[in-house]
C-alpha cells in the first residue's frame, strides 16, 4: 500500500504540472487559478512526505533499495534536492531533536521568518540551483515564464512553507515543557480532516517522533 500511495502522490505531481503548466492561464481574477497554485502546492508536500517516509523505510517495508528510489525521486522533483542530504539531516532530527545537534532547529531565533530563512538556506546546494536554473532556461522553451513562476516555483516554496510551519516550527519551537518529553515535540489537537489538510497528518508530531515506522497514511491511528 505504501508503494502504491507514493506512486499515486508522484503520478498526481506530475499529471497536475503538466496540466496547469500547459493549459491554465495565470489569471488574478479567477478561483481556479488559485486552487491549481494551492493544490500544486499541496501536491509539492506530499511530495516531501512521500521521500520522509522513504527515509524511514515506509514506502516499501524492508526494502531498502525501492525506499531510496522513491525518495530519490519524490526529492529531486521537489526542487532538484538530495536524497542523501536530506536522509542525513533528518536522522540527526530524529536523534536530538529541538537540541543544537538538531540540524532543522535553530537556536539563535524563534522568529518564524528567520527560522524558515535558515531552514531554506540549510537544505539549499550549489548543485540543486544549477539543475533548477538549467531546467528553468529547457522548460521556457515550450512554456510561459509567468506559467511557470505561478505553477512550479512558487508551489514549491507554498510546500516548503507548509511543511516547516506544521512540521518542524510549531511541533518543536519553545518554550518546551515535560509534556513534550521525550521528542521535544508538539502535537496537533485530534482533527484527522485539518490533520490531513494541514500537511499530510504530520502535525501529529510527537506521535510521529514516538513511532517514525508509521508511514504518513496510518500516523492518524497513533493519534489517542
Amino acid at each position: 500500500m505504501g508503494l502504491l500511495i507514493a506512486l499515486l502522490i508522484i503520478c498526481f505531481w506530475f499529471v497536475h504540472l503538466f496540466y496547469i503548466l500547459t493549459s491554465v492561464e495565470v489569471n488574478f481574477s479567477s478561483p481556479l487559478f488559485y486552487f491549481h497554485l494551492l493544490l500544486q502546492g499541496y501536491l509539492y508536500t506530499g511530495l516531501f512526505i512521500t521521500a520522509h517516509d522513504a527515509m524511514h523505510g515506509t514506502v516499501l517495508p524492508k526494502n531498502k533499495i525501492i525506499n531510496k528510489i522513491i525518495g530519490s525521486i519524490a526529492s529531486f522533483l521537489f526542487a532538484g534536492m538530495s536524497y542523501n542530504r536530506l536522509i542525513k539531516n533528518h536522522m540527526k532530527h530524529h536523534k536530538h531533536p529541538g537540541t543544537e545537534n538538531d540540524p532543522d532547529f535553530y537556536t539563535k531565533s524563534q522568529n518564524f521568518f528567520i527560522w524558515w530563512g535558515s531552514f531554506l538556506f540549510r537544505y539549499t546546494t550549489i548543485p540543486q540551483l544549477i539543475v533548477m536554473g538549467i531546467s528553468y532556461n529547457v522548460l521556457k522553451i515550450w512554456i510561459s515564464e509567468i506559467n511557470l513562476w505561478f505553477f512550479w516555483i512558487i508551489p514549491a516554496f507554498i510546500g516548503t512553507f507548509q511543511l516547516f510551519f506544521f512540521g518542524t516550527y510549531l511541533p518543536h519551537k519553545k518554550p518546551h515543557d515535560h509534556n513534550m518529553e521525550p521528542h521535544k515535540a508538539r502535537t496537533q489537537k485530534k482533527n484527522h480532516i485539518w490533520a490531513m489538510l494541514s500537511c499530510y497528518f504530520f502535525g501529529y508530531h510527537f506521535e510521529h517522533h514516538d513511532s517514525p515506522g508509521t508511514p504518513w497514511w496510518k500516523l492518524y491511528k497513533m493519534k489517542s
